[in-house]
């Protein structure tokens, strides 16, 4: 597995993982049309400030992990496509990105109900702090986790 920049090219796996309804399930999240992706990741996602990279096996893109600041913190986010799901994709992902971007405390907000994005996170030193997001309007709750110290 290695990371490494995003392409162009990989915009549109990545706009394909991002409409699998039991992915948008476990990351709590709502799929953007094609044109609204697009536009989101080429003037938010993949901004000079941003660290964001592929996650690429075997030559094959199977998801992307990136940070960003939001609120005053420094969080990050990954998503790997379902059929990669289950092999340690994420965590190995997770440990390499952790390397590449030297901010702490780091951040990821993750649904409750996810207990594997939840089980990777631990696994790279993340620990639960108890803010907790209310509800979405749907019910879905998330909890924020955290590495390394506010201080």
């Amino acid at each position: 597995m290695i990371l490494r920049d995003v392409t162009e090219e990989d915009l549109a796996i990545f706009f394909e993982h991002q409409r699998d309804p039991e992915a948008l399930r476990m990351a709590a999240f709502s799929s953007r049309e094609r044109d609204a992706f697009m536009t989101h990741w080429r003037t938010k996602v993949l901004r000079p400030e941003n660290v964001t990279r592929a996650i690429v096996l075997g030559g094959v893109v199977v998801g992307n992990i990136g940070s960003w600041e939001q609120d005053a913190r420094r969080f990050v986010g990954y998503w790997v496509g379902r059929e990669h799901w289950g092999k340690g994709i994420a965590t190995q992902a997770l440990s390499a990105f952790l390397g590449v971007e030297p901010a702490r405390p780091l951040h990821a907000w993750v649904a409750l109900h996810n207990l594997a994005s939840i089980r990777v996170l631990e696994k790279c030193g993340f620990h639960t702090m108890r803010d907790e997001r209310p509800p979405h309007p749907d019910g879905i709750a998330e909890v924020l986790m955290r590495l390394g110290s506010a201080a």
